[in-house]
């Protein structure tokens, strides 16, 4: 809690229980389905829970009751995996939700807390200010320059500034945006009972569009059913014509089908993503939607704002410079009467009660040079908005004995536009400027006017301002910064800045930060006034734009986007709101970043540590690269399953029937867990970091990777037949030609889990990495197949047999060799 510097005490304790107990919570209406039903519903809907049902059916149909339970056994447990992961994506997906939830700053007990948006009661006082969203319906107390746009719920985007002596114009909404200055409200209304929740809007209603890489998983996944179903009715046609036994061919059909049937993709995809963005929360990094940590692998450009992100944001007023003296001032010596007066001005044409760093210094420094504080002497009396290119802000106070303070401040260049000044005197200040700005100051003019009358004029500029000085703070790049800089560098990815601070001042801080640019700054003007050619070539190539305002900001992201780049933008204040919104990653900041930019972002950085984004790039590579390997491995693992379950079927070799479901089933037991939990689990590989972006547009199923998976699929293909057919050279009977095969096909599994680590390293090198799960499943998996072939009871359940040592080396060596010659194939990748 912090102290309240306002004259409102808000709610008690006690106050507050009572509310909630009478009017409730601010929540809105949330969904009523139960998530256990519809996650029972979605598994009850499942294509591979159908088959296992069918299966079931058959086999009590035919009387075997020891294989019809097993497959109701794997049903269950094939529905707690599906459950299991669910679990874990929607754990992930529901703490995200909690970290993204907004904050309120409220006054209760009188102190200043923040609290959860869900969490306001009626009666509540509310503090409010530029870039963040009304959190309830209520009655404005007290204003400053207070403006806010209702378009969410009028539809109509425009400006409405607040009259606390107006009925209507003196109440604001939830979900309408604090276009500029900052307003104290009394909560009225909450929840369902405020105007947004009546009407039932909410941004989050709104459904993200698919990514190219989820619309590639889905038609991949329709197209494996398809095919499943042709080669189903082709199996179950040739049986029964073969056999005319109507539920044992449907049974074989059915195996053939499960084999197909890839449904272990989609699960990877989700469980993939949901729980990459829970790790990135865990480091700070707050995903909003899931598929952001898709694009985050895939980024080029990186535009990032100069305060707060590459600065410390940390202002302190360090050099002044007096008009009147003509002095540059250092911190400490402002003892003269003119400086007492150039930052006193500054500090009254500051907001009463800042929310600005660089007015928050100035009220401090004001503190210390000001022999009687006289601020709560004198009133309001009028003010103009920050407004105009370069901006520039007037507040107006007045004492009850009718002294009047007119003061200004903002971009030098808008004050000396207005100043009463010579333009020799101009040229001189424009000197000092850019004095001020190559040691890296960011630099405000400060005018004082005179005015008669209470006709304040409409506009701040129609002032005919005394320039009084300039007053530079010092804002220096962040200790880590160069390093982060190398990092993105490195791994291929441009770097922009994008501030609205002027060209010198940004060109210095970013040589400071050791920024690469090879073109010199452009400003915002400038830019709009290239022609369409010339606009595209500056963005190519400039490294620092400055002065930018929100069309500009817009213009550099769509240009980016339109010559192919994956752009990356961060932003804190309201006027980052449209490029945020516009650029693949929109990346807000946590602790400074408005309501606004954060409702625009799709990814927020929780303690503003823009270092982090290398990290959230790194875990992005890192996500991509393992569900790849898992969907490549899921593929391949796969073709020999159909294959080795179809051939012996149409080919009509002696034991046609060498897998039933209940084989097949197992495999799907094993093959789940290592693609989801094992490749999950995968540290990132090492120069992950050191290679170019990958294309967005590219993904896992092209079709050399493709080709890949295809090929090592068949090479395990050719090692199950070939143990099928040694097997029957050698006069086995049919539990021990199927033992041979299904631990042949067991192991290569194994061995395709450990080579599919790394499709660059050798699994020499991949040994190394840490990833304690890896053990585990493959430990498992082993204990089982031992079991299934050694334990009587089990045998003799899967029709297997046990093998003899020389058997068992076959099957060891025919899995291994079908599996280890893509070792070959990454030494040759390394080589070149």
């Amino acid at each position: 809690m912090a102290v309240n510097p306002y004259p409102f005490p808000g709610l008690t304790d006690t106050q507050i229980d009572v509310s909630r107990q009478q009017n409730g919570s601010n929540a809105l209406q949330k969904s009523e389905n139960d998530a256990w039903w519809q996650a029972l519903k979605e598994a009850a809907t499942e294509p591979m829970f159908l088959l296992l049902v069918t299966c079931s059916v058959i086999y009590f149909s035919l009387g075997e009751l020891s294989e019809g339970f097993f497959m109701l056994g794997a049903i269950l447990l094939v529905s707690a995996i599906s459950f299991y992961q669910d679990s874990r994506s929607k754990k992930a997906l529901e703490a995200l939700k909690a970290f993204t939830q907004s904050a309120a700053t409220v006054i209760r007990n009188n102190q200043l807390t923040e609290l959860p948006v869900d969490e306001l009661v009626m009666g509540d006082t509310v503090v409010i200010s530029e870039g963040e969203l009304i959190p309830a319906d209520g009655k404005l107390l007290q204003i400053n320059d207070f403006s806010v746009n209702e378009s969410l719920l009028t539809g109509e985007a425009f400006t409405i500034y607040k009259d606390l002596h107006s009925e209507e114009n003196g109440r604001v909404y939830r979900g309408a945006l604090v276009q500029s200055g900052q307003g104290i409200f009394e909560v009225t209304a909450v929840g369902k009972q405020s105007k947004l929740g009546k009407i039932g809007q909410s941004l989050s209603e709104i459904q993200p569009e698919k990514t190219p890489l989820q619309r590639q998983i889905e038609n991949f996944v329709k197209k494996m059913a398809a095919v499943g179903l042709l080669i189903f009715l082709v199996i179950w046609g040739i049986n029964y014509m073969q056999s005319r036994d109507v539920l044992g061919s449907l049974l074989k059909g059915l195996t053939i089908a499960m084999s197909v049937l890839p449904e272990e993709i989609p699960v990877a995809f989700a469980s993939f993503m949901a729980l990459g963005a829970r790790r990135l929360m865990q480091q700070g990094i707050i995903v909003k939607q899931t598929q952001t940590v898709e694009t985050l692998g895939s980024a080029t450009v990186i535009c990032t704002d100069k305060t707060g992100t590459i600065t410390e944001n940390k202002m302190e007023l360090h050099r002044i410079f007096v008009m009147q003296t003509n002095e540059v001032l250092k911190a400490g010596d402002w003892t003269s009467d003119a400086a007492k007066q150039l930052i006193s001005t500054a500090m009254w044409a500051s907001e009463p009660v800042p929310f600005d760093p660089m007015e928050k210094a100035l009220h401090q420094a004001y503190q210390t040079i000001a022999p009687v504080d006289e601020r709560p002497q004198f009133r309001f009396v009028h003010e103009y908005p920050l407004s105009g290119k370069p901006p520039m802000m007037t507040h107006i106070f007045e004492n009850e004995a009718g002294k009047r303070i007119i003061a200004g401040k903002g971009a030098p260049e808008a004050l000396l536009k207005h100043s009463t000044l010579s333009e020799e005197q101009k040229l001189s200040i424009h000197q000092q400027i850019s004095d001020f700005a190559v040691e890296g100051f960011r630099v405000l003019g400060v005018a004082q006017a005179e005015y008669p009358g209470n006709d304040f004029p409409k506009n701040q500029q129609d002032f005919k301002f005394r320039f009084l000085g300039l007053v530079g703070f010092y804002d220096p790049p962040k200790k880590n910064i160069a390093k982060v800089f190398k990092q993105f560098y490195d791994a291929g990815i441009q770097l922009k800045i994008i501030t609205g601070d002027n060209s010198l001042t940004t060109a210095a801080i970013a040589k400071q930060a050791h920024f690469k640019s090879n073109l010199p700054p452009i400003t915002g003007e400038e830019l709009l006034t290239l022609s369409p050619e010339e606009q595209a070539d500056k963005i190519s190539k400039a490294s620092i734009f400055t002065r930018m305002f929100p069309e500009a900001k817009l213009k550099i992201i769509t240009t980016l986007k339109d010559q192919h780049q994956i752009v990356g933008m961060t932003g804190d204040g309201v006027n980052d709101g449209p490029a945020l919104k516009a650029a693949h990653i929109g990346i807000a900041m946590g602790k400074r970043g408005s309501e606004i930019a954060k409702q625009a972002s799709s990814l927020i950085l929780v303690d503003d540590d823009f270092s982090k984004m290398a990290d959230a790039v790194a875990m992005g590579r890192k996500i991509y690269t393992n569900l790849k390997k898992a969907i490549q491995y899921i593929i391949s693992i796969h073709i020999p399953i159909i294959l080795t379950v179809a051939l012996p079927l149409i080919l009509g070799w002696v034991y046609p029937a060498i897998f039933t479901p209940v084989h097949v089933i197992f495999l799907e037991l094993v093959m789940g867990p290592t693609c989801s939990i094992v490749y999950e689990n995968e540290p990132l590989e090492r120069n992950a970091m050191k290679q170019p972006p990958r294309p967005l547009s590219t993904t896992f199923l092209n079709l050399k990777e493709l080709s890949i998976s295809l090929i090592q699929g068949l090479m395990i293909t050719l090692g199950t037949l070939f143990s099928y057919q040694y097997a029957i050279a050698n006069g086995y009977d049919e539990n021990l030609t199927r033992t041979m095969v299904f631990t042949t096909l067991v192991l290569a599994n194994v061995f395709l889990t450990l080579v599919n680590r790394s499709f660059r390293e050798s699994v020499f090198t991949t040994l190394r990495y840490k990833n304690d799960l890896l053990v585990g499943i493959i430990g498992i998996t082993l204990f089982m197949v031992t079991a299934l072939v050694y334990i009587p009871a089990f045998a003799s359940f899967f029709k297997l047999s046990p093998l003899s040592l020389p058997q068992l080396g076959i099957a060891v060596s025919v899995s291994f060799l079908s599996v280890i010659w893509f070792e070959g194939y990454k030494w040759v990748r390394r080589k070149e």
